[in-house]
């Protein structure tokens, strides 16, 4: 099956472009020529009218350009561009990274798309193991109900021993914003989105009480913070996790991406953890 597989993308990744495609270029660039040739013809206020239609004409031959995407000539150019500049260039680093993994890190990150931990932290290979999820949450330990994250952190923990786990909110975060709108019987609109986001229900209660006088916007940057701590405390409940923080062999630490004004910002709780006691029963 996998021969097979390797076969259709080499197949998928020779092919030619479509005529279709050419020819949508070609209008999009006689399209262009017309509205400059248009322009240099206008006489009154020319610098001003230049810089407006220029800049409408950039933005309607980028937003054809997206619409034009060959996503497998996409992620062929994108491996080889990787392959020749990261890769080959860096062949102990890879090497390496054959033999084995030993990250200092565990990442928890939302999925979108506008905040990949890597290239906001430059993350090199091998320096986080990731999980990245709706709103960058931690739930709390349940072996059948979240099963996919308890694996993932004891792994990381007990396994890779990772010496920090941080978990990263970030701004514009549309989980945070369903998780402000889901109404206060707890009705819900989706088959996973609102269900998963309750896991930081506590954040939304604290916000609400807490930012009632601030608008929605100004609440959902608050819980997206809030969220980040909710989940930080919901990774004690992870025993292998509370065990290694008492000893001091890993740390938690909670984060937060602002990509509207290119801001992180990064910090500790302070759990005040005492070692567990076992208490025999008393003398008869």
């Amino acid at each position: 099956m996998a021969t097979k597989f390797s076969k259709c993308m080499m197949l998928c990744c020779v092919r030619k472009s479509p005529v279709a495609r050419e020819d949508m270029a070609n209008d999009a660039y006689e399209d262009a020529i017309a509205e400059l040739t248009k322009l240099l013809s206008e006489k009154s206020d020319l610098e001003g009218i230049a810089a407006a239609k220029i800049k409408q004409i950039t933005a309607d031959l980028e937003a054809a350009g997206s619409r034009d995407i060959d996503p497998v000539e996409r992620m062929k150019t994108g491996f080889i561009q990787f392959k020749t500049e990261k890769y080959e260039k860096n062949p102990d680093l890879y090497g390496a990274l054959a033999k084995g993994q030993s990250p200092k890190f565990l990442v928890f990150a939302c999925s979108d798309s506008r905040v990949c931990p890597s290239h906001i932290l430059n993350f090199q290979p091998g320096e986080a193991f990731m999980v990245r999820n709706i709103a960058n949450m931690v739930p709390p330990y349940d072996q059948k109900k979240y099963s996919g994250a308890g694996a993932a952190i004891e792994y990381a923990v007990l396994h890779l021993k990772v010496e920090n786990i941080v978990v990263i909110g970030h701004s514009c975060c549309g989980g945070i914003k369903g998780l402000m709108s889901i109404p206060d019987n707890g009705t819900t609109a989706s088959d996973f989105i609102e269900e998963w986001v309750k896991i930081c229900s506590s954040a939304k209660s604290k916000v609400k009480k807490e930012c009632n006088d601030l608008s929605f916007e100004e609440q959902c940057k608050n819980c997206e913070k809030e969220a980040v701590n909710v989940s930080l405390g919901n990774l004690l409940t992870y025993p292998f996790v509370r065990e290694n923080v008492v000893k001091n062999t890993l740390a938690l630490k909670g984060a937060h991406y602002d990509f509207v004004n290119g801001k992180f910002e990064l910090w500790d709780l302070d759990f005040n953890i005492l070692p567990s006691v076992s208490v025999g029963a008393p003398d008869a």
